[in-house]
């Protein structure tokens, strides 16, 4: 389905099928800039088109990497050029995630011109930590005229802690130690799967990390790094999303490729609300035939309720019975959906980081605006379990971080068209 300017949603249908989970955008996108730091001819597999990807390959084409995208959602690269240290204005500001070729561009050449970045409008997402990270490890840093200018003679091992387990901090040091001298030792590190993945692919260039997916990494630097075939791993917060369409439907979905350990909080919630979850070796299945029941949610780094989970599961406790509380403890900006949910009927009342929903049984449709990526989710999936006719717009958002949502959702019996 192409995507257009808005989704036209008649809710009521409860969704039937298979459907097979996509890469995972938070996982591609670090490592791609990490081919900044892998040279030799490769691909990068299960690699999902989305737009923010497009500007990550646009941002490696303009550093000296070839990448261009391939058939089978795959993306070949070249490295074997002089990488170019100024990161493009435009790229870097339309996405917050391009701020991730600082490290790696560090690392090959010693001095990194990067834009502070752009993003969702979710709240302030400092890139402090990450700017901490470097200067521990022999980086000279100034920001002006909306440039971070860093400069190092020789990037060296260090012990760093994070004041907060970043994900991106996590990522950009550790991708910037896989060439240094020395040994890194990342303390109070991100956990989540997406930094397994990344230390997976660099691992398999050669790079020496240990440790991911535990509070402490531990990077022993190398001189070279060569690149290997990879292959993305499954996008949890998609797979998330899928997981709450079929029980708030009271469907019977089959998620396949999907990892249950990816996204065990979620599915001991959906557990507790009342939705069947049967895990298989090979996927997810989700059916959602009984009443569903309000449950309380507080976002958390991974391995807690994940905060890209949280609008679309509170779509669901709109629909539950009883009062659900919502606890948001990462971004300070991210219930802007909850307008959007009110205007359908829901009961929401929100208390600063505090959202306290009353279960009201049954949606109805209206027109509704996207205002950021996984808001976009939630809306999409109120729409599905609304009465009558809702009309989406602001679908820009949406396409940055899901691969053809709304196709994958009319495959398994939603009402869906575009416009």
């Amino acid at each position: 389905m192409p995507t257009k300017s808005r989704l036209f949603i008649t809710g009521g249908v409860p969704l039937q099928g298979t459907v097979v989970s996509s890469g995972a955008k938070n996982a591609a996108l670090p490592i791609l800039a990490a081919c900044i730091l892998v040279k030799g001819q490769y691909t990068i597999k299960n690699v999902p088109p989305l737009k923010d990807v497009m500007t990550m390959l646009k941002m490696l084409n303009s550093l000296g990497v070839r990448a261009e995208l391939i058939q089978g959602n795959g993306v070949m690269i070249i490295n074997d050029r002089k990488i170019r240290h100024i990161a493009p204005y435009e790229l870097v500001t339309a996405m917050r995630a391009s701020f991730f070729v600082a490290g790696p561009i560090l690392a090959r050449t010693g001095f990194a011109k990067v834009p502070l970045p752009g993003g969702c409008a979710i709240g302030t997402r400092p890139i402090d930590i990450h700017l901490k990270g470097f200067k521990s490890m022999g980086v000279d840093i100034s920001v002006e005229h909306g440039f971070v200018q860093m400069l190092t003679q020789q990037l060296t091992g260090a012990r760093i802690y994070l004041d907060f387990p970043s994900v991106g901090a996590t990522e950009n040091v550790m991708m910037a130690a896989t060439l240094a001298v020395g040994t890194t030792i990342i303390e109070n590190a991100a956990q989540e799967p997406e930094i397994i993945d990344l230390a997976n692919f660099l691992n398999s260039a050669g790079a020496s990390v240990k440790g991911a997916g535990t509070s402490t990494i531990t990077i022993e630097g190398q001189s070279e790094l060569r690149g290997q075939n990879y292959a993305i791993i499954p996008d949890r917060v998609e797979v998330g999303t899928l997981m709450i369409a079929a029980a708030i439907t009271k469907g019977d979905v089959f998620i396949e490729g999907a990892y249950a350990d990816h996204i065990e909080p979620l599915i001991r919630k959906l557990k507790e609300a009342g939705a069947s979850i049967d895990v298989h070796n090979n996927g997810i299945r989700v059916y959602g035939g009984n009443e569903l029941n309000s449950v309380d949610i507080e976002t958390m780094p991974f391995p807690g309720f994940p905060t890209d989970m949280q609008a679309q599961f509170m779509s669901l406790l709109c629909v539950a019975s009883g009062t659900g509380i919502v606890t948001e403890t990462i971004f300070e900006n991210r219930f802007m959906h909850v307008n959007e949910l009110i205007r359908m009927g829901a009961n929401i009342r929100v208390d600063q980081r505090q959202a306290i929903i009353q279960g009201v049984g049954q949606l109805y449709g209206a027109e509704v605006k996207i205002t950021d990526l996984r808001a976009g989710a939630a809306l999409i999936l109120a729409g599905l379990a609304a009465s009558g006719k809702t009309s989406v717009y602001g679908l820009e958002h949406l396409i940055r971080g899901y691969h053809d949502l709304p196709n994958k959702l009319q495959s398994l019996g939603a009402n869906i068209t575009s416009q």
